[in-house]
């Protein structure tokens, strides 16, 4: 009777293993699809423009040709820098995005750190309104926005003394750099909202250490808190960076005539059409134009020049993103 117990145990235990088994690699394998069609859904476009960079026009009406192409190029590149005038714009648009990010990250932490560690009067109500900063859409905010730096003045002081309206801001660096320096930018909400949450998490011991020593709320903010928030640092540095760097509303708003990289894609199909004539050498007669097939294709290599310098600093940085990503509590 034992023996017979014994062998029915050992039975179900082998069927209960295999179950579990298959529903592994059932499970391997539904991951597995998942994992393929992301990544396809993702890196399929861009292969499609790598291919059409490096495509030459006379293999546009060939159908035998689909991702691969017959005559290699980089004629398509040349011309979409031409258009572009690539090198110079992307350095002032690194500079310009350099610049806004490094505000925000300093003016976001350091709202983040008030609301996370002081206590003051409406303090919930001001975070609520920031929470709501992320919520309302940017469209809501153009009209008073656009006006406000149209004429520009700070608490009316230049009305006051000159009697004049205050200063055009408009088609300058400056709106961008003042909402970024006054925690105000582009996705600004989100910013201090990741600082609030990583500075709740730290231990209160060390600003109470801080101020045994002597030191006052900046000092323990720029000196002990700020060196400790890395993590939280480069999230948003690097969210700050992209979204700025691909921002085309505000740059469109306050700054249509500017030399930025967003601006440029935005308006490429226009200006290919208009300089690629110049650059094939039909000089500016009406009765020669580019074949329109030919202006997409160097249309989609532009893209594709704007988008690689951020595809280049995320294989870089990847690794320390996602670290921070995680340290920071946002998926918490």
């Amino acid at each position: 009777m034992a023996s017979k117990l014994l062998q029915n145990e050992a039975v179900v235990y082998r069927l209960q293993k295999t179950k579990n088994k298959s529903m592994e690699w059932l499970w391997a394998l539904v991951r597995t699809i998942l994992i393929v069609g992301i990544s396809f859904v993702i890196l399929y476009p861009i292969m499609r423009q790598v291919s059409v960079a490096f495509k030459d026009k006379m293999d546009i009406y060939n159908p035998t040709i689909y991702m691969v192409p017959i005559n290699f190029t980089l004629e398509n590149i040349k011309y979409a820098m031409g258009v572009l005038n690539y090198w110079p714009m992307l350095g002032n648009t690194a500079m310009f995005v350099t610049a806004t990010m490094l505000l925000q990250v300093i003016s976001c932490a350091l709202a983040g750190y008030g609301f996370a560690r002081f206590s003051f009067p409406g303090r919930n109500v001001l975070f609520s309104l920031v929470v709501l900063t992320i919520l309302i859409p940017m469209s809501t905010l153009m009209v008073p926005m656009y006006l406000h730096f149209r004429s520009f003045d700070v608490l009316g002081m230049i009305n006051l003394i000159t009697g004049k309206d205050g200063v055009n801001l408009l088609n300058t660096y400056w709106p961008s750099m003042i909402t970024a320096a006054t925690a105000n930018g582009l996705k600004s909400g989100l910013y201090i909202y990741i600082f609030r949450q990583f500075f709740r998490g730290l231990p209160k011991e060390i600003e109470e250490s801080a101020l045994i020593d002597g030191a006052g709320g900046f000092r323990t903010f720029f000196r002990i808190m700020l060196p400790n928030s890395i993590p939280s640092i480069v999230t948003v540095g690097l969210f700050a960076f992209v979204w700025q760097y691909n921002d085309t509303f505000y740059a469109s708003l306050f700054m249509s005539e500017s030399n930025l990289m967003s601006i440029k894609v935005a308006s490429l199909p226009a200006n290919t059409n208009q300089y690629l004539p110049v650059l094939l050498g039909y000089g500016t007669n009406p009765d020669l134009r580019a074949d329109p097939n030919h202006v997409s294709m160097v249309v989609d290599t532009g893209i594709l020049l704007a988008i690689i310098p951020l595809i280049a600093m995320y294989l870089f940085v990847q690794r320390y993103f996602v670290e921070s990503v995680e340290r920071t509590g946002v998926v918490g």
